[in-house]
Parts: C-alpha cells; structure tokens; sequence
C-alpha cells in the first residue's frame, strides 16, 4: 500500500509532467525569432535594470514604491530581483550567434549572471541551458528573479543562489552587518566556443541584518558521546571538537537544514556519531540515490562469481532490442559499463525535465526498465545522469543471480557486512529498486563505505575483489562543467581543498544531500545523511559542512 508522501510525490509527478507537456506542445512548434515588446510604462523606465523586492509582487502590480534599496537579510527574509530587457534573450543570443534558428540559440545559450558583494566579484556563473523553455527565451522581456523564498519553487535563481551563498562564500559575506549585493547579467552562447555578450541588465540592494544571533540549546550543541552497541570499534583519536560544536549550533539553528546524522569513521573504527531533527541510531534513512552504488557493489559480486561475464557485456546478452522503440543498431553496442558510468547514449538526462527519458516521465509507468529500452538514442555519447539506466542494472542482475536480486543481495553482500535492519523500495515488477531508496541506518551505510575503503574486503573475506572496487571508484568519465568532478561506476568523485592541501574522495549521494564519502590518502570514510529533498543548497550546505568543518576537525593535528 503506498504511503500518503507516496501519493503526494505520485500527484506532484504528474502535474509536473502536465505542465511540462503543454510546455512541450509550445516549444515544439517552429518558433520565429522575436525581439519582444515592452509591456507598460514601468517596464520602459527600467530597461536594462535589475530591481530588487521582499515578497514577490505580480508584474501587473507593480511599481517605482515597490521597488527597495535595502532589505533586510536573514534566515526569516526573502529576497526576490525583477529584471527588464529591452528585448528577448534570443535577440540577444542572435547578435552573438547570427543565422541560427530559434531552437539551436535557445538550446546553446542563456543568461550569465555575476554576483558582487561590497564591488568584489564572488561568483560568475552561466545559467544551464535548459533552465527557461525556448518560447519564453523567444518572448519574455522582463523576468521575476526569486533568489531566497520562503516556499518550495522548482526554479533555477534558488538553486543558483545556494552556489553563491554556500558553495563560493557569499552567505559568510552577507551574514552580519550591512553590505552592497550587485548583480550584472550578459547573454551567452556556447556552439563552437563560449561566447558572452555586453551587461544587458543589472542592478543593486543593500542587504542588512535585522536578526539578533539565534539562540540555540547548549545541549544541542554540545558534542553527542557515542553510546555503548555500535557495532564499530571506537576510536581514542583526537578532534577539534569547537569545529564540531560551531556545526552543531549552525544544524540547531537551521542555518544547514534537515541534516539528520553525521557519522565519521577514521580507521575502521567509529570517532564521531551524531544525530539531528528528531533522529536516533535506529533512524532508517532514506538516501534516495546513494542506493546505486549499492547496486554497483551487488553487479561487482554477480560479475566476480561469474553470473555475469563483465562489464562490457551488451544488452542485447539479456534483451530482444528490437521489441523495444526507437531501436537501431546503436543500442546494440550499448554495455554493463555503459550504463554503470552513465555514458549509454540513450535520451536520457535528469537534469533535463525536456528530456524523454527524465526520471520524472519513468515513475507514472507500468514497466520502468521498457520506460528505458524504448528511450531513442542521441548521436553522441556523453555523460548524462539516466536514473532508468540504472534501473534496467538492477534487472541484469534480477535476472542473472541464483533467487533474484533481493535474495541475493541478502546472502552475498547484507548478511557478510552484518547489515540486517534496512528496507528495499521497488519497481512495478517488484523487483528491488536500484535507482535508489533503500533504507537503513548510519553506522550501516558507513559499512559500504569502509567496504570500498578496505579494497572489498570485511573481517578477512573478500566480499567483492579489489579490481571492481579500484574500477568501480576510479575517475572513469569526466562530468561536464564540474572542474573536478569525475563518475565510476554509480560512484562519483570530488577532490576536496583545505587550508591549501588537496584530499580526493570518491563517493556515494543522493537527493536531499545524503552522501558517503570514502577518501583515498586520509583513513577516513564519512557519512552525512540528510531530508532537504526539495531544498536547492542541499548539496551546497553539505560541501560547505565538509569543507568548514567536518574535514577541518578531523584532520587536525
């Protein structure tokens, strides 16, 4: 029976795919290069402005009284930009890229937004191209700009001021006293090379704090000892524990949100456990997408014990490709390895609601892994995250295993870690669900990653042989736009800078900034878990915890 968030997730998937739906119908019909008009008088007073309010106003409403020169800034404070063009984005992008179609300067270019604190430049950042569809890049001339909202909005400027704030440092900028927050905006384009036009708009607020510092329970800051039955040996080792206290008042006070554990393991043996918003060791978390890499671990098994040859296995071993859509001689070539670094070639692009084989348009079907087969195939291959790729994974190994996925899983991976309170989602075809769900506590999703850190080897038995895990966590495909960001086999990696030293990490994460972090030249493996599922700096507060705190304390000398 699904539960009533189940419903709710259900219901909001499909009014997203309505909307997008009818969006698509628009978009999909040729479009004319437009320049737009200028709708009111207001907008012809502020052509080339940005202007800044509080709560949001209708455009229709708005006016000079509305607009504010200062604003107070803080936890409780929204902040929300309107921007006035004196022509479409496309017009713009056409003067960068001239003879294109509509299409192609919409799909290849956008805004390039600058953020300037005190005249200082913190941050640049070229907005993704598939934020805006391209009828509104063919028409809109003034845009609502909603940075800091109290409400949950599916917009990209919240997503965008959560890398500001808490990626490159604007929210320790702004926090205290009163400071001059500029933003300049330039169209861009990238075909051949990137190309940036002249500012188009720009604008500025003086942001002020009004909010006395928060007062927090000294219990809730006080560092968590950790309690007798963990399962782990404890270790002795010594931390700055006023890095561990200055995070846990900024978890009390909701500056990071909805954290809900945080568990460091330095040597194979437990240094730090904590617990927040209502959670306890017993706590099964659900980290969404950091179940791939489980599934990752449970393919390395089937392969080692030869239910599977390899990796480079093609699909068409274990499908008839030909009764699937869209087929042609492409998927043929498609491998295991294909689908586990996510380069398959298959339309699929979760970060691309336009896309068809978006995770969002796979939920509602009867039959997820057919949802994937019958996705068509791009020209060329490159990194896109294909939640359904991983989904048809799963169904391999369903299909190739002694008992099915479950049973096997069980015996071969849960059982040796002594992993036994944790809970499987699933498919339509009730198979487990390795695009992500599973469930289970802290100190237990710690276990996978001391498995990973320790070559695939537990207690003395080699679990999964140490050349799946060294592949499995390596830097097999770069992932575009991220300077120092690299995918494995449903693992990512990042490398981590602090006070000058470099610290490479390979890890697992899922929406709601769930990760397991598993580092390659320090004896640390750290587990942050996490319900901020629909919050934009869900992964940005927790970089920021990494970074400031957590590897600074445990790091120490």
């Amino acid at each position: 029976m699904q539960t009533f968030e189940e419903k709710k997730m259900g219901l909001r998937i499909l009014f997203v795919i309505s909307v997008f739906a009818y969006l698509y119908s628009c978009a999909s019909k040729k479009l004319v290069l437009s320049e737009g008009e200028i709708l009111n008088e207001m907008h012809k007073n502020h052509i080339g402005e940005i202007t800044f309010m509080t709560t949001p106003i209708p455009f229709e409403n708005y006016s000079d009284e509305d607009i504010k020169s200062r604003i107070p800034f803080g936890e409780s404070h929204e902040l929300n930009a309107r921007m006035f063009l004196s022509k479409t984005l496309t017009a713009y992008l056409n003067e960068l890229e001239p003879g294109q179609s509509v299409e192609k300067l919409a799909k290849s270019g956008n805004f390039q937004i600058a953020f300037y604190v005190n005249n200082n430049l913190i941050y640049t950042e070229n907005l993704n191209v598939n934020a805006g569809s391209p009828w509104y890049k063919n028409s809109g001339t003034v845009y609502r700009i909603p940075f800091k909202i109290k409400e949950s909005m599916d917009h990209w400027a919240p997503y965008m001021w959560q890398r500001f704030a808490f990626q490159n440092g604007g929210q320790d900028l702004l926090n205290s006293g009163e400071h001059k927050l500029k933003l300049e905006v330039r169209p861009y384009i990238e075909i051949d090379k990137i190309k940036v036009g002249d500012v188009i708009a720009q604008g500025e607020v003086t942001l002020y704090s009004d909010e006395m510092e928060i007062d927090v329970d000294e219990n809730l800051i006080q560092i968590q000892a950790i309690e007798d039955g963990s399962g782990w040996p404890l270790s002795t080792d010594k931390y700055n524990e006023e890095k561990i206290e200055a995070l846990n008042k900024r978890i009390a006070s909701k500056i990071f949100k909805d954290i809900t554990s945080i568990v460091v393991i330095k040597d194979g043996k437990l240094l730090l456990e904590e617990y927040f918003n209502d959670t306890y060791r017993n706590t099964k978390h659900n980290t969404r997408s950091v179940g791939k890499s489980f599934m990752s671990a449970i393919m390395g098994i089937a392969i080692d014990e030869g239910h599977i040859k390899n990796e480079d296995q093609k699909l068409g071993d274990f499908y008839d490709l030909k009764k699937f859509k869209n087929y042609s001689s492409d998927k043929d070539d498609v491998t295991i390895k294909d689908l586990l670094t996510m380069s398959s070639g298959f339309e699929g692009d979760d970060g691309n609601l336009d896309s068809p084989g978006n995770e969002e348009y796979m939920y509602p079907t009867k039959n997820w892994v057919k949802f994937a087969l019958d996705q068509p195939m791009v020209e060329q291959r490159t990194w896109k995250y294909f939640t359904a790729g991983s989904v048809v994974l799963g169904d391999i190994i369903h299909q190739s295993v002694p008992g099915g996925l479950e049973k096997y899983a069980e015996v071969n991976f849960f059982e040796p870690l002594g992993i036994q309170d944790y809970q499987w989602q699933y498919t339509p075809q009730k198979v487990a669900n390795t695009a992500g769900g599973i469930q289970m506590n802290a100190l237990d999703f710690a276990k996978l990653g001391q498995l990973y850190k320790q070559e695939g080897n537990w207690n003395g038995q080699q679990i999964i042989s140490k050349a799946w895990v060294e592949k499995s966590i390596s830097k097999q495909v770069k992932i575009p736009r991220n300077e120092d960001d690299y995918y494995g086999y449903q693992f990512w990696n990042k490398t981590f800078f602090i006070d000058g030293k470099s610290y490479e990490a390979s890890y697992c994460t899922g929406t709601g900034g769930n990760k397991i972090y598993i580092f390659k030249d320090i004896p640390f493996v750290i587990v942050i878990t996490s319900k901020a599922y629909r919050l934009p700096q869900a992964h940005s507060q927790v970089r920021k915890m990494m970074e400031d705190y957590i590897l600074p304390a445990v790091i120490h000398d």
